[in-house]
């Protein structure tokens, strides 16, 4: 057994030799192809680590230059962490408003407190909208925004203590929906206070019945204590485009904060079901069957009982953070700014454009002060598409925000009209001639001046606001116009002056960081509800189709 194990290891010991090689020439080669190989192997491997590390080392530094260029992009708005200096001017003009926002709210609490709205001139309150005190709701975010804190206090103290929702009104769905539920949410993300949480839940629940429809198309009017929905008699028992489209931002908001899914089924069941006839013109008409869900003939327009629809598509888009997950409602917008395209015509001989409606084949020339969102709409929507369609829709939307100007600039008192016409030669004449204190084009302009930095945005808001100020500013509050060529007055503070008006005036003015459109959202009422990123692509039902190839209210009533 030695022997065995002896003469075994010294076989294995001969490979070792290298007289061995040398006496078998084909092993040796082998041997040395086998290293060269083993050699190559390792070489390469050490070769691909050191050449995977540099290229991490450049991608990192790729980042952080690319972090770098993404800080100091101009996109029109300034950069939250930059330290940019405050300008005086603007700090001026924004304490002007804000003086404004306390006279017109100090005249509210001295004569109107806890009613719906302010009749100045008579110093007395009415309640326009069933008592659910419509301004003091509506009022919450500006005054919270606005740092007017002893205020707020006191309107939540009467949200808390004597905010009532089981009244014996016939309210419109639609304006409770976004002066309340919107109010009560807005003040909710900005405070955290369960408080407004909770009401908007209590007020949405009675307002959720009035989408038990075949279809799912809400009717328009319920009665807060006793339910029975219906639609007005006026509409011929059709439901309203704009009043049964634009509860999506506010009930898709507050089921993600209550995390009860029913909010938004009830309002994303809408979308869903237009959706399924939905013209590659992206254009519907003012009336919806409740029962079928299907358009009747009706006029199209962006202006009363049509536009906040249109917006509602973009917001919910912005609202879930643009994903998968609400892709559809940007696809359904960006057909409808194709149709919104085709309604555009110019005046002469200054150019103005303007959105005509359309009647069948039959375009009017006319356009609503209300229809003065677009520009806005269009400035925040045109970030969406790429460099060429985005240039083309920012340009339209400055060319809209000029003519919507002039419709202030064009009257004695520089205040706009309710509507306008546009004659060939004539430029534009004023339609109907109140003013109501309508917040449409100072959106737009705070758009504008968000998302291109042209101040030239700002100065055509302080004129405006300078106008108000001549001619709506009394003593006990602000009135509206029953003339804006006479300057005669009106008696009522409308509740979207303090909610709209004079909080996107009061931005136009402020850093971009208060209350950034990167974060926040507003609904129709101007109320910043936040962005919260959605992927629940299922839960809407609104699946994406084809792309194509290619008595008249305010959307916020008003009373004259």
């Amino acid at each position: 057994m030695a022997r065995t194990r002896s003469s075994s290891l010294s076989t294995r010991l001969r490979y070792c030799n290298p007289a061995y090689y040398l006496k078998r020439p084909k092993r040796l080669a082998l041997l040395f192809i086998a290293f060269v190989c083993a050699t190559l192997m390792v070489w390469d491997r050490q070769s691909l680590i050191r050449e995977h590390e540099e290229e991490l080392f450049k991608l990192n530094d790729e980042l952080k230059h690319l972090r770098t260029l993404l800080e100091d992009l101009p996109t029109g708005r300034a950069s939250e962490k930059e330290v940019v200096p405050e300008d005086p001017i603007e700090a001026q003009r924004r304490e002007k408003v804000k003086d404004a926002m306390i006279h017109a709210w100090s005249s509210y609490e001295k004569y109107a407190w806890g009613q719906d709205e302010l009749q100045p001139q008579t110093k007395n309150g009415v309640n326009s909208f069933g008592g659910l005190g419509a301004t003091l709701v509506d009022s919450l975010d500006t005054l919270y925004i606005m740092g007017l804190h002893e205020q707020f206090q006191r309107a939540r103290e009467w949200v808390a203590t004597s905010l009532d929702f089981n009244k014996d009104y016939e309210a419109s769905v639609f304006e409770t929906t976004i002066r309340v539920v919107g109010g009560l949410l807005s003040a909710y993300d900005l405070t955290d206070d369960k408080l407004f949480l909770d009401k908007a839940r209590e007020i949405a629940d009675r307002l959720l019945p009035a989408w038990d429809t075949p279809s799912g198309i809400p009717y328009n009017i319920i009665n807060l204590a006793h339910g029975r929905p219906h639609n007005p008699s006026w509409t011929g028992g059709e439901s309203i485009l704009a009043d049964s489209g634009t509860e999506q931002v506010e009930f898709i908001a507050l089921s993600q904060r209550t995390g009860d899914p029913k909010y938004q089924q009830k309002a994303e069941k809408v979308i869903a079901q237009l959706n399924k006839t939905f013209p590659d013109d992206g254009l519907l008409p003012i009336y919806i069957d409740p029962d079928k869900g299907t358009a009747g003939y009706a006029t199209i327009t962006f202006g009363a009982m049509g536009d906040s629809f249109y917006e509602y598509l973009l917001k919910v888009w912005i609202q879930g953070n643009k994903t998968s997950a609400v892709k559809p409602y940007r696809d359904m917008w960006e057909k409808s700014m194709i149709g919104l395209s085709s309604l555009i015509r110019r005046t002469t001989p200054s150019s103005f454009a303007y959105i005509c409606e359309k009647n069948g084949n039959t375009l009017a020339n006319k356009m609503d002060e209300l229809a003065c969102f677009a520009p806005g709409m269009l400035a925040l929507g045109s970030f969406g598409y790429g460099p060429e369609e985005s240039k083309k829709f920012l340009s339209l939307a400055e060319e809209l925000a000029w003519t919507c100007y002039n419709f202030y600039q064009s009257t004695p008192t520089k205040l706009a009209g309710e509507n306008y016409f546009f004659n060939a030669g004539q430029d534009l004449s004023v339609g109907t001639s109140w003013n109501i204190l309508r917040p449409e084009t100072i959106e737009s302009l705070f758009y504008l001046w968000r998302l291109t930095g042209n101040k030239t945005y700002q100065e055509w808001g302080w004129n405006i606001f300078q106008a108000f100020e001549k001619n709506s500013r009394i003593d006990s509050g602000y009135v509206g116009l029953k003339d804006v060529n006479t300057g005669v007055k009106d008696n009522m503070m409308q509740s979207f002056f303090l909610a709209e008006t004079l909080k996107y005036l009061y931005l136009l003015f402020s850093p971009t960081s208060v209350i950034s459109l990167d974060e926040w959202v507003f609904n129709t009422e101007a109320h910043p509800l936040k962005i919260v990123t959605r992927h629940d692509d299922k839960s809407s039902g609104i699946k994406n189709r084809d792309r194509p190839n290619i008595k008249l209210r305010g959307r916020k009533e008003g009373r004259p």
